[in-house]
Order: structure tokens, then C-alpha cells, then sequence
């Protein structure tokens, strides 16, 4: 469903993505990991069409996608680090607003609204302000304006910051029901446990490059034998203990 070949961007003299590629399939999740600074958001502003590279290209059903403008962006939704609401409006007309830039209006906008809401808990709280909502329904909401236009292609940079316990498993049970129904999904975050508990697959990037890309069991494997040995261990043995501030 997505493939990402080759790509390359650079700010100055600095190179923040360098040759990174991977890909990935219906009903897989890919975690993508790396210290502060490793290139993982510009990679997945990239694949969103926001940024363009220098190099490379990324293929959404084998079609390349050519900027912000393409047709099959619409594949794609984003849920970005950063919560993307208007606090003065409510939970519903931030979707209707949402909706409206794809060009969702009507009857099916306001079903497809209603099925969001009621998918992430917040059927009830449609018509409050986002400036009433805890942290962890801020996250929710986010991620709803992502799936409201139905996209095929999910990709999630770090959606859990600053939520509680029951906000984040709510957030994880979204997203196996997500893989459950087919979708592609591409999730960044900081936190080891969470990619154990939801990624098909790892993919580590340090300073821009693509340092590994397998199963969470096989990079334990690379590292020892011994199945006490936890992502944490492996990602700090490929990037080193440095600190990255």
C-alpha cells in the first residue's frame, strides 16, 4: 500500500533524511523509532506531501505521489505530533471543518462525523468546546479528524504525548481496530512499549538513516539469545547513549 524509496532532504548543510526507505502493507502497523533529531517527522511530512525531497519518491498502490496537490493524497491521513484543533469551536464543527477540506459536505459529512466520534468515545461531547477537553480527548479528537475522510494510509507522529493510561489504551485499541479493518499505518513515537505492544514491524532511524527495519522478535534476536532483552536495549545498542538534545 506504501512504499518509500530512496529519500533524500536536506536544511543546509544539515541532511535530515538520507536514503531512507521501507514499506508497508495492508493491516500492518510499522513503528518508526529514532532519538530526537533522527529525521522522523520530516520523513513522515514527506510521505504526507507536505514536504517535498529532495530525492526519492514515495508510491501510494504503486502510483508516486507528486506534492501536496495530488489526487491520491486523499489515501492518506495524518494525525500529526502537534494537536491540530480550534479550541473555540466544538468537536463536531472541527470535523465539519475538516470534512469540508476534502470536500466532505452534506449528509455524508455529518454521518461520517458521527461515526468518528462515536468510534473514539466522544459521541457525547459532539457539541462542547475543544477548549473543555482534557489532554487525552484532545488526542482522540486528533485522531479522528485523521480517519474522518476514510483514508487507506494512517500515519501517526508520536499521538500519545502527554495522555493518561485509560486515553492511551483507548488510543491502542483504535489503532488494532484499525489494523483489524485493513488500514496501512505508520506510527513514530519515543515510547520502546508501545511499539511492543503495536508494531508488526520496527523500523530505527539514526541521524537520517535507515539503521534497522524487522520484526520486534527479530531485533531482540539480533542483539542476544536471551528473551529477556527488550527493544530499549536494542535501540540504545544502534544509537548509541548519547544524549541528543
Amino acid at each position: 500500500m506504501l512504499e518509500v524509496r530512496n529519500l533524500r532532504k536536506a536544511n543546509g548543510s544539515i541532511v535530515a533524511v538520507d536514503e531512507v526507505s521501507f514499506c508497508v502493507g495492508p493491516g500492518e502497523l510499522v513503528a518508526v523509532l529514532g532519538p530526537n533529531g533522527a529525521g522522523k517527522t520530516t520523513t513522515i511530512s514527506i510521505i504526507s506531501g507536505l514536504v517535498t525531497p529532495d530525492r526519492g519518491e514515495v508510491l501510494i498502490g504503486g502510483a508516486r505521489l507528486r506534492g501536496d496537490a495530488d489526487p491520491i493524497k486523499r489515501q492518506i491521513g495524518l494525525v500529526p505530533q502537534d494537536v491540530a484543533l480550534y479550541d473555540e469551536l466544538t468537536a463536531y464543527d472541527n470535523l465539519r471543518f475538516f470534512g469540508a477540506l476534502f470536500g466532505m459536505g452534506g449528509p455524508a459529512v455529518d454521518s461520517a462525523i458521527r461515526s468518528v466520534l462515536a468510534w473514539v468515545g466522544l459521541a457525547e461531547r459532539a457539541r462542547d468546546r475543544v477548549s473543555t477537553f482534557s489532554g487525552g480527548m484532545k488526542r482522540r479528537l486528533n485522531l479522528a479528524a485523521g480517519l474522518l475522510h476514510d483514508p487507506g494510509i494512517l500515519l501517526l507522529d508520536e499521538p500519545t504525548v502527554g495522555v493518561d493510561p485509560q486515553s492511551r489504551n483507548a488510543i491502542f485499541d483504535n489503532l488494532e481496530d484499525l489494523k483489524r479493518r485493513g488500514k496501512t499505518l505508520v506510527y513514530t513515537t519515543h515510547y520502546m512499549e508501545e511499539a511492543e505492544r503495536l508494531a508488526d514491524r520496527v523500523v530505527i532511524i539514526d541521524r537520517g538513516r535507515v539503521v534497522a527495519d524487522d520484526s520486534v522478535i527479530s531485533l531482540r534476536g539480533s542483539l542476544s539469545a536471551s528473551a529477556s532483552v527488550s527493544l530499549e536495549e536494542v535501540f540504545l545498542s544502534l544509537t548509541g547513549r548519547r544524549l541528543r538534545d
